[in-house]
């Protein structure tokens, strides 16, 4: 089931609200998931938690966080799905925007396999 890890990009109160809608989704965020621990950890040990965890990284950041799937693919390594925003089409600060389309991704994928999938995230 598809489960959301908003990393330092997104807000804690896009998580706020996501469970406010719906509380059957889980969503947390890096700000504030197992104790804020990981806040500037490197992307790379965010996907290797966030794979453990089955949780979805949600992410701004797809110029460093793509090599670095690439990189983990030539290494064998999976991760658990990744969803990349674009601040072109969603700004940063639309709160309501992201809650909007991360439910929308969450009512039409929530059954799929998230492993090594990437999608970039549209506004609804």
């Amino acid at each position: 089931m598809l489960s959301f890890l908003l990393d330092e990009h997104l807000s804690p109160e896009v998580a706020k609200q996501l469970r406010g809608w719906n509380s059957q989704i889980i969503v947390e965020s890096v700000q504030t998931w197992r104790d804020g621990l990981l806040r500037g950890t490197s992307d790379d040990h965010v996907l290797s938690l966030a794979r453990e965890a089955c949780l979805t990284l949600v992410s701004y950041d797809v110029s460093t966080i793509a090599p670095l799937l690439s990189q983990r693919a030539s290494r064998g390594e999976s991760h658990g799905g990744v969803i990349f925003l674009d601040r072109r089409t969603l700004a940063q600060n639309d709160f309501s925007g992201q809650v909007r389309a991360l439910l929308h991704q969450w009512v039409t994928a929530q059954l799929w396999d998230w492993t090594d999938v990437v999608v970039f995230l549209r506004p609804e």
